[in-house]
């Protein structure tokens, strides 16, 4: 546990707080919680949180590029899920200790 109490680089706080700001938003959030459990289509999120498909999908490059969902194709359709268990984690952490 000390380790994890230890002060990182800047290279590393640079990286942890770029992370820490896609969770910044609340469409990312909704569309976490939306593929925690199961992946869906962009039209699946879409339908699911109420959004367009054309939002949907500019948050899903941004939560592809900073790894934390992850996409398969099968056929024409690309379905997306949550990168890792990590993922999970963070979210169901955060959710935890607002909940407290």
């Amino acid at each position: 546990m000390e380790e994890e109490c230890t002060i990182p680089d800047d290279n590393e706080i640079e990286t942890l707080a770029e992370l820490f700001k896609i969770f910044g938003d609340t469409t990312r959030i909704r569309i976490l919680f939306a593929l925690c459990g199961e992946e869906r289509n962009v039209s699946g999120i879409a339908e699911a949180l109420d959004m367009t498909q054309s939002a949907v999908s500019h948050q899903l490059k941004i939560l592809r590029t900073a790894r934390l969902i992850r996409a398969r194709r099968d056929g024409k359709q690309i379905y997306y899920s949550l990168a890792d268990e990590h993922v999970h984690t963070i979210i169901g952490v955060g959710r935890e200790h607002i909940e407290e």
